[in-house]
């Protein structure tokens, strides 16, 4: 199975563009009448959450049972079948849940039309979590909700392949220059060097190791069409052309992992999903874990995180900001990360996650380079689209691409 991050660009989900309809035209998300429903006895609340797997239901129905005993409260979770349409149409239809996952590719849809309750700085030691994860949860300048966990990118590297090629560590690639060289020696020797996801969610690295990226910090004007980011596809396009790296699909594989662990490429760029999708799928493959290769600006990865949300019309605020403020101790963040291998978002567990999970540092130490995702509403179409035009890369123009990026988010959010 395809790890969740891969799924979700299929999911747009109609329900999600009902909600934004009903919003738009005074769903009542924006008025503050809620509060004086609040309920201040015991709650029942009811958590909607996407999981990974069993591991993760099962780990986050323990910690909630844990809570709800220790509190006088009630609190149920249920796993969504696809989280984006189920998310959508309950906060449509006015009966959402207290408490869901919210991920940082949605948010700004949520956050735009006032289904969220911005109770951020509510949450004790903010300070704590990663800025780029506070970031991306940001909107209007309000910190909304609280960063659940996160991962990053980094480079994957096949030792036995790599051995099989003659490279030592002297090999591994820390630049552009370097990545090259040593993707020309595996080519040499009749293997592919690089498979490399055909999405923004993997070429986007590549913008930011040269300085770029596609929107503002504040998510309100498109950045893409900028020499930086030319010079970053101008890159990716002559390894894909000259056969240094490949896309899954020309491996016949679903995404880069697949490929990587059945042993049609050296190197893969992915986040650490990848150890449980290897550890399940492809539990032989030997393989280490370094940081991306800088690019002429320096080091970059992409980030990847959810948070809690909690509904503007949950009855129960109160309680909701006492339950994830649970869920985000440090201490609860280390279990998670033990039962379903997530990173925690809070720095103050940084060493002790490091301590016990020494091979994933090159993915905890990205979140200094870190880049989120896209933190604008209405951009659904533009990046499928920009997807589209990632995916033909090969032939296709990099200018092009990155115009016509510029002008449909224009268009998006100018509407």
């Amino acid at each position: 199975m395809a790890p969740r991050h891969l799924a979700r660009a299929a999911v747009a989900g109609l329900a999600a563009v009902a909600l934004l309809g009903t919003a738009a035209c005074g769903s009542g998300f924006d008025d503050n009448s809620g509060d004086a429903n609040q309920s201040s006895g015991p709650a029942s609340l009811q958590i909607l959450i996407g999981s990974s797997g069993d591991a993760e239901t099962k780990a986050v129905q323990d910690a909630a049972a844990k809570w709800a005993s220790s509190s006088g409260n009630t609190a149920t979770v249920t796993p969504a079948q696809d989280l984006t349409q189920q998310l959508g149409q309950a906060l449509a239809g006015g009966t959402p849940p207290d408490v869901f996952y919210v991920d940082a590719t949605r948010f700004a849809d949520y956050a735009s039309v006032g289904a969220l309750e911005p109770y951020g700085d509510k949450i004790s030691n903010t300070g704590d979590f990663y800025e780029s994860l506070r970031t991306a949860f940001t909107y209007d300048g309000k910190l909304y909700c609280a960063p659940k966990d996160f991962s990053t990118l980094a480079l994957e590297i096949n030792t036995d392949l790599w051995a099989k090629a003659g490279l030592t560590d002297a090999d591994v690639p820390t630049t552009w220059d370097q990545l090259t060289a040593t993707a020309q020696k595996i080519k040499a020797k009749g293997q592919v060097p690089l498979a490399l996801g055909d999405t923004r969610d993997r070429i986007g690295a590549f913008m930011v190791q040269n300085g770029g990226w596609l929107m503002s910090d504040d998510g309100k004007q498109p950045t893409a069409d900028t020499p930086e980011n030319l010079a970053a596809l101008q890159y990716v396009k002559t390894l894909l052309t000259s056969g240094l790296a490949q896309y899954p699909k020309q491996l016949d594989a679903g995404w880069s992992g697949e490929a990587f662990g059945k042993g049609k490429a050296v190197m893969t760029i992915e986040g650490n999903w990848i150890k449980g999708a290897l550890q399940n799928d492809f539990p032989n493959v030997k393989y280490k874990v370094v940081p991306l290769p800088a690019g002429p600006k320096g080091q970059g990865t992409l980030s990847f995180t959810q948070c809690w949300g909690i509904a503007a019309k949950s009855k129960y605020k109160e309680q909701a900001i006492k339950f994830v403020e649970a869920m985000t101790s440090g201490e609860q963040q280390m279990a998670f990360a033990t039962a379903f291998g997530v990173m925690p978002s809070r720095q103050s567990v940084r060493d002790q996650y490091t301590t016990a999970f020494p091979a994933d540092k090159p993915f905890i130490d990205g979140v200094a380079y870190a880049q989120g995702p896209v933190n604008a509403p209405k951009m659904d179409s533009v990046l499928r689209d920009l997807e589209a035009g990632l995916q033909g890369l090969g032939t296709g123009d990099p200018k092009t691409i990155l115009a016509n990026f510029d002008k449909n988010a224009k268009a998006a959010l100018g509407g």
